[in-house]
């Protein structure tokens, strides 16, 4: 069983997954995984309107001026399912497409020369819908991504969707697209192994 990782570690290019027992949880993870990069770099946040709104709150109350970085350009919100339709042909990701969608993101944030994490939910909405192969291959995109451009990204899945034997093999698949997992879903039988690229 992998090591619990810690997200506000990450490094220039880690691709971390973290499995949430709640959405106080989630905040927590990310707020703190976001907080260094809005201060010295760049935060970008693809998460649902609910997610990004308690992130949000979280960041004013320990400091940080998001009306002033969002200005600035150093802290960027897109909404997870929008920004999913336009990579999405039927229900499976297109390489070409996602790479459009997302790498001028990267590419503008990364001219500022300062440190760039992303935030990430696609893939747990993928997950949710029933697309667990599409979520696994959002997964190797982003990694494809990270071959050409410099940027940690986190992952969330919340752990009760992805427990049970039944999603084994998908849950396998998506640690290893990743160096490090954070929390683990509360089924043993469906414990991840280590993670990898």
């Amino acid at each position: 069983m992998p090591a619990e990782a810690d997200v506000v570690d990450a490094g220039s290019r880690d691709h971390v997954v973290v499995f949430y027992e709640d959405d106080h949880e989630l905040a927590g993870r990310v707020t703190e995984y976001l907080l260094g990069a809005v201060r010295d770099g760049t935060a970008i946040v693809v998460a649902t309107a609910a997610h990004r709104l308690s992130f949000s709150e979280r960041l004013e109350r320990a400091g940080i001026d998001l009306a002033a970085a969002r200005r600035a350009g150093s802290y960027l919100e897109l909404d997870a399912g929008e920004t999913m339709r336009g990579f999405l042909i039927g229900d499976w990701p297109d390489p070409g497409s996602f790479w459009r969608v997302i790498s001028p993101l990267i590419r503008q944030a990364a001219g500022r020369g300062e440190p760039v994490r992303i935030f990430g939910e696609m893939v747990a909405l993928l997950w949710d819908a029933g697309l667990a192969e599409a979520a696994v291959e959002v997964e190797v995109l982003w990694n494809e991504l990270a071959r050409q451009h410099s940027f940690s990204l986190l992952c969330a899945y919340p752990a009760e969707s992805v427990s049970g034997e039944h999603h084994l093999d998908a849950l396998t698949e998506v640690c290893a697209a990743h160096v490090a997992v954070a929390g683990l879903p509360s089924d043993p039988g469906a414990a991840p192994v280590r993670p990898g690229r």
